[in-house]
C-alpha cells in the first residue's frame, strides 16, 4: 500500500514531518499492531513543492476489500490549510501540538469532517484488477449522507461489486461538492480537472459522469449573481468534450441523468437555485443523455429518485430535506439501480 499526499493548491512547500498508516479502529484509535510508519524515498519526512503530489514508499500491510484505514500526518511547521477535500463526510482528528502520528489512540483537540492533504491510497492491483471512476458533484461526493458510515452511492456500488464477485474493481470517488462542468469555484471545472481526476488513474477503464446541476442552479443566486447562465446546449457541449477525451484514452464513459431539484433551498439564502426555466434545462440535458447515444451507457438516476406523482421533485423517502441531495436510503437506491453489466464487462 502507498499513500498519495498533495500540495495541489499550496503556494509554498508543504513539510510532512512524519506519516503513518494503520487499520482504523473506533474514533481516533487504530487497530493494535497494524500501524506502519511511512517513508518517502527512504526518508521519514518529505517536503512537497507547491502544486505537486508525492507518493510514499510501499508498506506491506494486508487490507480486505472495503476495509477502513487511518492515515496520520505530523506537520512540524505552521501550515496553511490550502489543499483539502472539504466534504469528507468522515471525521478527521486534530491533535495538540506535537508528533502523535504513531499513537494507537490519538488524543484529539478538535475534529473536522474534511480530508486534509490526503489525495489517495494505492494498493497492489492483481493482474485482472480494474478501476472505475465516479466523476461528479456533491451527490457523488456523498453530501448529507451519514458521516463515518460510508453511505455515499459510490460506497454502496463498491459493496455491490464486492458481493458480486468476479474480477476486482476499485471504485474511485472523484466527486467534489459544488463542482460544475463549465466553471470554477468549488474546485476547478470538469473540463480542467478531467486529466488529473479521471485519466491519470492507473487501471481506470470506466468513468461514470454525473455533473451539471450546479451549472444550471448556481446562476442568479448569491453563489453566482452576475454569471451568464449556460444553456442546456452549453452543458451538452461540455459532455461531448469529456466523451471525446475519454474515448481517446480507451475509456468507457457512462452518463448519469441529473436528479430532480424542485424547491431546492426554498426559503434559504440560496433560494433561486431552482425555477421553471432551470427545470427545462435539466429536462433537456437528461433527454440528450438518454437518447443521443453519445455515452457508452446510461444510468437513469432521475427515474430512480423522482416522485412519480410530482416528477420534478425528489421522492420524500429519499430527500435529505434540502430537496436536492438524497439521504442514505436515496444513495443506496441509486447504487442498487445500476446494471452491473455496464461496469463488469471490459470496455
Amino acid at each position: 500500500m502507498r499513500v498519495v499526499l498533495s500540495n495541489e493548491y499550496g503556494s509554498r512547500p508543504l513539510v510532512i514531518g512524519a506519516a503513518h498508516i494503520a487499520l482504523a479502529g473506533s474514533g481516533a484509535a487504530t487497530v493494535a499492531g497494524s500501524d506502519y510508519a511511512l517513508s518517502f524515498d527512504g526518508h521519514p519526512s518529505v517536503t512537497i513543492p507547491p502544486g505537486a503530489p508525492v507518493i510514499s514508499d510501499p508498506v506491506d500491510i494486508t487490507v480486505a476489500p472495503l476495509s477502513k484505514v487511518a492515515v496520520s500526518l505530523f506537520l512540524p511547521e505552521q501550515t496553511p490549510l490550502t489543499t483539502f477535500h472539504w466534504e469528507g463526510v468522515q471525521t478527521a482528528y486534530i491533535s495538540p501540538e506535537g508528533n502523535f502520528a504513531g499513537d494507537a489512540d490519538m488524543k484529539a483537540d478538535s475534529t473536522i469532517q474534511s480530508r486534509l492533504f490526503l489525495s489517495g491510497i494505492m494498493v497492489d492491483a492483481p493482474p485482472n484488477g480494474r478501476a472505475l471512476v465516479t466523476f461528479g458533484d456533491s451527490i457523488t461526493d456523498g453530501a448529507t449522507s451519514t458521516p463515518d458510515a460510508n453511505h455515499r452511492w459510490p460506497d454502496e456500488l463498491a459493496r455491490r461489486l464486492v458481493q458480486a464477485g468476479g474480477a476486482p474493481i476499485a471504485v474511485l470517488n472523484e466527486g467534489i461538492s459544488g463542482a460544475r462542468v463549465l466553471n470554477d469555484r468549488m474546485g476547478v471545472n470538469a473540463l480542467a480537472r478531467f486529466d488529473r481526476d479521471v485519466l491519470s488513474h492507473p487501471h481506470a477503464d470506466t468513468v461514470i459522469l454525473m455533473m451539471g446541476i450546479n451549472d444550471i442552479g448556481w446562476p442568479n443566486t448569491i453563489l453566482a449573481p452576475h454569471e451568464v447562465a449556460p444553456s442546456a446546449d452549453d452543458i451538452i457541449d461540455g459532455y461531448k468534450q469529456l466523451i471525446a477525451r475519454a474515448h481517446l484514452h480507451g475509456m468507457r464513459i457512462i452518463g448519469a441523468t441529473l436528479t430532480p431539484f424542485e424547491d431546492t433551498f426554498k426559503g434559504k439564502p440560496l433560494e433561486g437555485y431552482y425555477n421553471a426555466d432551470k427545470e427545462q434545462k435539466r429536462q433537456a440535458v437528461n433527454r440528450w443523455i438518454r437518447s443521443s447515444g453519445a455515452f457508452d451507457g446510461v444510468i437513469d438516476f432521475d427515474a430512480v429518485t423522482r416522485d412519480p406523482s410530482r416528477p420534478t421533485h425528489i421522492l420524500s423517502a429519499f430527500d435529505s430535506g434540502d430537496h436536492l441531495h438524497p439521504q442514505d436510503a436515496g444513495y443506496k437506491a441509486m447504487a442498487e439501480s445500476i446494471d452491473l453489466k455496464l461496469l463488469t464487462a471490459r470496455p
